[in-house]
């Protein structure tokens, strides 16, 4: 039986999300979905066409969604649509939307940055060479049992989040003299969340395409894929 997968992209360019998405577009269609691409957020708001709809994927960073395009997203999650997706796309994607923010259980913080010597002025001042560490019950989850440990070097995302979410890795933020915080906070780097019916899925690794192509940031996004969507 084929399923419906629906792809909204767009927000801000720096996340590329045209290209990243169709890195899994493939993916999707191999795994028996019927993909549809959105550049708007507003099919969200389409009720006929979201209860059709089995697995959202969403990129779209720092941008706004319509009180109706969020209710038709939200009420599609409850009732069973899985919600998914990395980095900026899902997790820094309405800001002035509090609900949205509930919605995924955690949002983008800030990414910290180089020592202020070793800054040039681009984009990798904030990549830093840091470690995804799997969690107990990441051990034996489906989305990130097998895998070990692993380095990325790219940025490393500092998350506000809830206890609602279950944490399959997280990353730490090492205390640096020139960084304000006195300890080490961990965030979380990927989770999953059950809202109403529905399974949300986030991996915050995913800022570039070719941290998509890591093979554990790629697994992990297919596998969470898969874990997302409607059975």
């Amino acid at each position: 039986m084929t399923r419906t997968a629906l792809v909204v992209r767009g927000g801000w360019e720096g996340h590329h999300p045209v290209e990243a998405t169709e890195l899994f577009l493939p993916f999707l269609v191999e795994s028996g979905f019927d993909v549809r691409v959105e550049s708007s957020n507003e099919i969200y708001a389409d009720a006929e066409f979201m209860a059709e709809v089995d697995l959202i994927l969403q990129s779209v960073t720092m941008s706004e969604i319509s009180k109706e395009a969020f209710a038709g997203l939200r009420a599609a999650v409850e009732a069973g649509a899985g919600f998914a997706g990395w980095h900026g796309g899902i997790a820094d994607s309405y800001r002035n939307t509090s609900d949205y923010l509930q919605l995924v259980g955690g949002q983008f913080a800030t990414h910290p940055g180089k020592e202020p010597s070793g800054r040039v002025g681009d984009e990798t001042d904030n990549y830093l060479t840091y470690t995804v560490e799997v969690t107990d019950l990441g051990r034996t989850h489906e989305i990130t049992a097998g895998l070990d440990d692993f380095t990325l070097e790219t940025e490393q995302y500092w998350v506000l989040h809830d206890d609602l979410i279950d944490v399959l890795a997280t990353t730490t933020h090492p205390v640096q003299p020139y960084h304000p915080w006195h300890r080490p906070i961990v965030s979380p780097a990927v989770w999953t969340r059950l809202w109403g019916e529905g399974r949300v899925f986030v991996c915050t690794p995913g800022h570039s395409v070719d941290v998509l192509q890591d093979d554990n940031v790629r697994t992990i996004v297919e596998r969470g894929l898969l874990w997302a969507a409607r059975a």
